[in-house]
């Protein structure tokens, strides 16, 4: 019998974080025996509908936090975007690896062979991609552009970015890299451009609350300065209401030399066309690793108020019928 059990859902990228997570369980003892169960989302089994219009915000977590909750698996590993604000009862984020790269990237087909970044795509090109943020932040900077429905695992995402389709999709670096695919990516997207999803690009592991083998055992791989900053972009989401049915997303890393960082937090709030915008980016410099992100982001908070973020939200949510 295994030491742990790890449920994941069944794409190519989410087995590849959760044997990251089983790696590096071992790699801190060799003897442990970690094994892998593979659960399927609601997210995976609806492809033909947009994530924005299914309505649930525990698209791909809640049956894999069912078992947790069971008892049939010791820990779930997510992809942090996918993550609603708030847990089931009983059900902790104990633990992140470090976090990848961030950004979205540009993907295209032949049809933009000669594109180096966003602002070279022709007006009237269909960029596939199935995130609100994202859409809302192409028609804000980019208007000439067609943001296009495009549903389905990673591998799938991008053939149909290369296929008659589309001109191209904004996918996210990190599962692009994690996969070994780095020489698909056309573009980088800078986050002046696009702002990433809360905890886009970390890998969480969810478990229950009064676990303390597995939490202890968690515990030995968490990256701290990931669940920081990834926890405090979860505080704007979780006050503004957030989650894939509205343009929302948060940023908080740490950036410069080890001995004099700066806490950099980026964040948006848009409407569905992005002709309504509160946007906010703030530094704190200090010694490494010093500084609070949660109190960042309650500052960051504060200012998308001030510019009618809350508003914003509200009118997002009638249209959807949040």
């Amino acid at each position: 019998m295994a030491d742990f059990v790890i449920g994941t859902r069944g794409s190519g990228l989410a087995l590849w974080q959760a044997h990251a997570v089983a790696d590096a369980l071992r790699a801190q003892d060799p003897a442990r025996e970690v094994d892998v169960r593979v659960i399927k989302t609601t997210g995976d089994r609806i492809l033909d509908v947009p994530l924005s219009k299914i309505g649930d915000k525990g698209l791909f977590t809640k049956e894999i936090e069912a078992q947790l909750l069971a008892g049939e698996i010791d820990m779930c590993v997510h992809s942090m975007k996918d993550v609603p604000s708030a847990l089931p009862e009983g059900c902790v984020l104990a633990a992140m690896l470090p976090r990848a790269d961030a950004r979205d990237a540009l993907v295209c087909g032949p049809r933009l062979d000669q594109v180096e970044c966003l602002a070279d795509v022709p007006e009237g090109a269909r960029i596939g991609t199935g995130s609100l943020r994202r859409a809302a932040q192409l028609r804000a900077r980019y208007p000439q552009l067609v943001p296009s429905e495009i549903r389905g695992n990673l591998d799938t995402r991008l053939a149909k970015a290369e296929g008659a389709d589309y001109e191209g999709a904004v996918l996210a670096v990190s599962g692009i890299v994690r996969m070994g695919w780095e020489d698909r990516i056309r573009a980088y997207i800078p986050v002046e451009d696009m702002i990433p999803a809360v905890g886009q690009g970390a890998v969480g592991i969810e478990a229950r609350i009064d676990d303390e083998r597995t939490l202890a055992a968690l515990a030995e791989i968490s990256h701290a300065p990931t669940m920081a900053c990834v926890n405090a972009e979860r505080i704007i989401l979780s006050r503004l209401e957030g989650g894939c049915q509205v343009p929302l997303g948060a940023y908080i890393r740490w950036e410069g030399p080890a001995d004099e960082q700066t806490l950099v937090l980026d964040a948006f709030v848009a409407s569905l066309d992005g002709s309504e915008m509160a946007r906010v980016h703030l530094e704190r410099v200090g010694a490494a690793g010093q500084g609070d992100p949660a109190e960042v982001a309650e500052m960051a908070l504060e200012a998308l108020c001030e510019q009618g973020a809350c508003e914003i939200m509200g009118r997002v949510k009638a249209s959807v019928g949040l």
